[in-house]
C-alpha cells in the first residue's frame, strides 16, 4: 500500500470529486472553504498526534492513514495546486505517569517515573537511548513499510530546539487568559495547584505539577518550588519547561500553523479548549474530524500502555497491509472491535472493493475505500480463490506449507501458480500461520447424529453424480437438494426456486461443524470446489466413521 505523489486529475474525477460524499472528500471541503475568502497558503499543514507512552498500536496508525486520505481528496479539490505537509507530531517530552504494563521490567523503570519519556531508559534494548526514542522509531518504522509521505516531529526537539520559544513567550504574556480559559473546566482541589506551565526540575529531572509563586512574562520566566522545596526560577524557553496537554495542544497549533488535525472523541470535549487557547495565543484554530475509538474484544478501549487489542506487527503477521488500512477507512465515526477474529473480513472486504472498482463509474469509485487507500491508483489484482476459503482449505487438508495448498488451487484454478499470483501465494502464508494460531486451537469437531448422518451420506451420493470438474453452483446446488428433502432442514419461511421449502442454514452449519470443527465457515460449493469433490466425499466418509470428532 505505497503513496504516489501522482494525482490523477482527469475530468471525470474532478467533476465526482466536487459532488463526493465519502468522507475524506467531506472533510477535505472543510478545508477549502477555510480558505476560500483569503486564498491558499503556501503550505496547508495537516497533524497527526502520537503520545509514545507505549508501543504504537493501530490507533494510532489509524491517525496517518485517515488523515493521508483527507490529504489526498484534498490535493484533488485543489488541483494540486497547493503544497501540502502531513507532520507526525510525538508527545515524547510528556511525563512517565505510570508504567506500561507491557514492558520486560517494570521494577527497572520505576525510578523514572514522571521523567520525560526521552530521558526513560529504553526497556527493550537495542540501540534507541530511550523509551521514548525506541516507541519513536517503531512507529516510522511501520509507517514507512507503508510509504507514507510524512515529515515526523519530536517534541523533545521542537521544545529544546527553540521552535516553540516565541509561542511560550507568548503564552507567559497571556498566562491570565489561558487560565481564564483553563480553570473552569477543573475541580477546587486542581484549581488551586494548576498550571499551563509544568517545569522539569533541575534537580530531579521529574515533569512537575506544581503551582506557580510568580509568573514574569516580561523575563519570559516562572517561579516555583522545586521538589525539595527550594524556590526555582527558570525561563520557559529551551525546554526547561514544556506546557500541558490541553494547552500544548493549542500552543502547538499556533505555533506551527496547523490547519487539520483528528483526533479520537476521548478528545472531543476538550476541542473548545484546544481552540480557544490557540486563538489567544494568535493562531487559527485548525478544522477537525472526531472518530470513535477503538475497542478490544472485551469492548475496553485498547490502550497504549495496557497493550491490550491488536499491535501493528500483529496484524501484519497475519494479513497483508492493505487490509488494514481499509479497516481505518471504514466508519470511522463507529466504534469497532479491533482484535484477530476481524481480520480475515477485513482481507476478503478489500480484494472484494479492489475487483468491483474498475466495474465501477467514477461516482462510485470515488467512494471506493480502495481508490482512497491508493492514492487514487488501486491495483489491479485477480484472486480466484477468498482468504476465507484459503482457511477453510488449510483447515480441511491440515496444510502444513504452501505446497500442498497451491496443489488444490492449481486444479481449482488452472494456469494459476504461486509464479503467476504472487497476491495469492501471499495469502497462502497469511492462511496458514493464521489457521496454525487462531484457528486450529478452537478446532472441536463433534459427531453427527443419527439425523445428520443419513444427511452427510445422502450429500455424498448426491456429490458421487456429479462430474469431478462440476463448479461451485452445480455443488451448492446439489446439497441444496439434499437439504430439502429432510425436515429438520426445511425453512418454511423461505421458498425453494422450483417451489416448497427452503433449506436452513442450520444444514450448513452441520457440515462446518462436524466436517471442519468451525461454527461458521464459506459458501458450501465454493470450499467444495476447491478442495475437491473427491477429498470432500473422503472427509466425509471419516466423519461417518468416527475419525474426526
Amino acid at each position: 500500500m505505497t503513496r504516489s505523489n501522482m494525482i490523477d486529475l482527469s475530468p471525470e474525477i474532478l467533476g465526482s470529486a466536487a459532488e463526493s460524499k465519502a468522507w475524506p472528500f467531506e472533510e477535505a471541503k472543510k478545508i477549502v472553504k477555510r480558505y476560500e475568502k483569503t486564498g491558499f497558503p503556501e503550505t496547508v499543514l495537516f497533524e497527526t498526534g502520537y503520545g509514545p507512552s507505549g508501543l504504537p498500536h493501530i490507533g494510532t496508525f489509524g491517525e496517518v492513514a485517515r488523515t493521508t486520505m483527507v490529504r489526498h481528496a484534498f490535493r484533488v479539490l485543489t488541483q494540486d495546486k497547493v503544497k501540502t505537509r502531513l507532520l507526525c507530531f510525538s508527545d515524547d517530552m510528556d511525563g512517565m505517569r505510570k508504567i506500561p504494563d507491557n514492558v520486560p521490567d517494570r521494577a527497572a523503570l520505576e525510578p523514572y517515573l514522571h521523567m520525560p519519556l526521552t530521558v526513560v531508559p529504553n526497556p527493550f534494548g537495542g540501540d534507541y537511548e530511550s523509551f521514548g526514542h525506541h516507541n519513536n522509531a517503531m512507529l516510522r518504522r511501520f509507517l514507512d513499510t507503508f510509504g507514507f509521505d510524512y515529515e515526523f516531529a519530536s517534541a523533545t526537539d521542537y521544545y529544546k530546539s527553540g521552535r516553540f520559544d516565541a509561542m511560550l513567550l507568548r503564552a507567559v504574556e497571556k498566562y491570565d487568559a489561558i487560565m481564564k480559559v483553563m480553570l473552569p473546566t477543573l475541580g477546587p482541589e486542581r484549581q488551586a495547584t494548576y498550571s499551563p506551565f509544568l517545569p522539569i526540575s533541575p534537580k530531579s529531572g521529574r515533569v512537575l505539577y506544581v503551582p506557580m509563586k510568580k509568573v514574569d512574562a516580561k523575563a519570559g520566566t516562572i517561579t516555583f518550588d522545586d521538589e525539595d522545596g527550594t524556590e526555582t526560577t527558570l525561563p520557559v524557553t529551551g525546554g526547561a519547561v514544556k506546557m500541558q496537554w490541553k494547552p500544548d495542544f493549542g500552543m502547538r497549533w499556533a505555533a506551527l500553523g496547523v490547519d487539520f488535525e483528528m483526533f479520537g472523541k476521548d478528545h472531543q470535549t476538550n476541542q473548545a479548549i484546544y481552540d480557544r487557547i490557540c486563538v489567544i495565543l494568535g493562531g487559527r484554530a485548525p478544522e477537525h474530524f472526531v472518530y470513535e475509538l477503538f475497542l478490544d474484544e472485551n469492548g475496553q478501549k485498547i490502550s497504549k500502555s495496557k497493550g491490550n487489542g491488536l499491535t501493528i506487527d500483529e496484524w501484519l503477521t497475519y494479513a497483508p497491509t492493505e487490509s488494514l488500512g481499509l479497516y481505518m477507512f471504514q466508519r470511522p465515526r463507529q466504534a469497532k472491535k479491533l482484535y484477530f477474529d476481524v481480520i480475515p473480513k477485513a482481507v476478503d472486504e478489500y480484494y472484494s472493493f479492489l475487483s468491483a472498482y474498475p466495474k465501477q463509474d467514477w461516482k462510485n469509485r470515488l467512494g471506493n475505500p480502495v481508490w482512497h487507500m491508493h492514492d487514487g491508483q488501486p491495483p489491479a489484482i485477480d484472486l480466484p480463490v477468498s482468504f476465507a476459503l484459503l482457511l477453510n482449505l488449510v483447515s480441511a487438508s491440515n496444510a502444513q506449507n504452501s505446497d500442498v495448498l497451491w496443489g488444490f488451487i492449481s486444479r481449482y484454478a488452472p494456469g494459476v501458480t504461486a509464479a503467476t499470483n504472487p497476491e495469492l501465494d501471499r495469502l497462502v502464508g497469511y492462511a496458514i500461520r493464521y489457521f496454525d494460531d487462531f484457528v486450529k486451537p478452537q478446532k472441536k469437531y463433534r459427531a453427527p447424529d443419527e439425523v445428520e448422518q443419513d444427511a452427510l451420506e445422502k450429500l455424498s451420493a448426491a456429490l458421487a453424480t456429479l462430474p469431478a470438474n462440476a463448479d461451485s453452483q452445480a455443488i451448492q446446488n446439489a446439497a441444496l437438494n439434499v437439504a430439502r428433502k429432510i425436515e429438520r432442514y426445511q425453512d418454511h419461511s423461505k421458498q425453494a426456486p422450483e417451489g416448497g421449502p427452503g433449506v436452513s442454514v442450520a444444514f450448513f452449519q452441520m457440515i462446518y461443524e462436524v466436517l471442519i470443527g468451525q461454527e461458521r465457515g464459506p459458501r458450501f460449493g465454493s470450499f467444495a470446489a476447491l478442495y475437491g469433490i473427491g477429498e470432500t466425499r473422503a472427509l466425509i466418509e471419516r466423519a461417518l466413521a468416527g475419525n474426526l470428532a
